[in-house]
């Protein structure tokens, strides 16, 4: 049995220990288009007709150029260490923090729920690598989910940018976006970089 894969060598690593490590060097449309290279990556594995089920900055890597690519090489087995990062059932463990609710309650891991975990990709690189809901624990988490809450906006984050993460957020997995869709709205916000000027209300924690 092969025991080895080689992959794309990228040089910067992990998206977010990259992220916290660079707090506040790039401009908003380098970070835009970190996002929408991943939209891009994630509109392929729809279109392929592939559910990751685990889309977090962990497993984003990043090259010289700052292009970003969804991976899962075994980047995230830190979690198997941390109780607070997973929610365990008889299916295996489930990374709480980026999981859309049907997919925590129900096990209905789609396209759409990927989608979800887009958007709280979306947060880490505007929040440069902080933790998503930071000290709730992961029953905290899914209570707050269930009852409304959804992450407030970043500091110094674009109002066009929270509202896209907002409809990532959708309880209802029919109203959100397809990657198709976020990849041409990215697209238009870099073309148009007026349109980021408009920053969303900044609610610190």
């Amino acid at each position: 049995k092969p025991f080895m894969i080689i992959t794309e060598y990228m040089e910067n690593g992990a998206l977010d220990k990259f992220l916290r490590e660079k707090e506040g060097e790039f401009g908003i449309i380098q970070l835009v288009g970190m996002l929408r290279g991943i939209a891009a990556g994630m509109k392929y594995l729809a279109n392929m007709n592939y559910v990751h089920r685990d889309l977090a900055a962990r497993n984003i890597l990043v090259n010289s150029n700052l292009v970003c690519k969804v991976s899962d090489f075994g980047l995230s087995r830190v979690l198997e260490d941390d109780p607070e990062a997973t929610y365990t059932t008889s299916g295996g463990k489930i990374p709480i923090r980026w999981t859309a609710p049907e997919a925590i309650s129900y096990r209905k891991f789609t396209s759409a729920s990927d989608v979800w975990s887009y958007g709280i990709v979306m947060w880490e690189v505007m929040s440069y690598g902080e933790r998503p809901y930071w000290e709730l624990s992961n029953h905290e988490v899914m209570k707050a989910i269930n009852e409304g809450f959804r992450l407030p906006a970043p500091l110094d984050c674009p109002s066009a940018i929270y509202q896209l993460m907002m409809q990532c957020w959708q309880q209802e997995r029919s109203r959100r976006p397809k990657f198709a869709d976020i990849v041409s709205i990215l697209d238009k916000l870099i073309r148009a970089p007026e349109s980021l000027k408009a920053l969303a209300d900044f609610d610190p924690r």
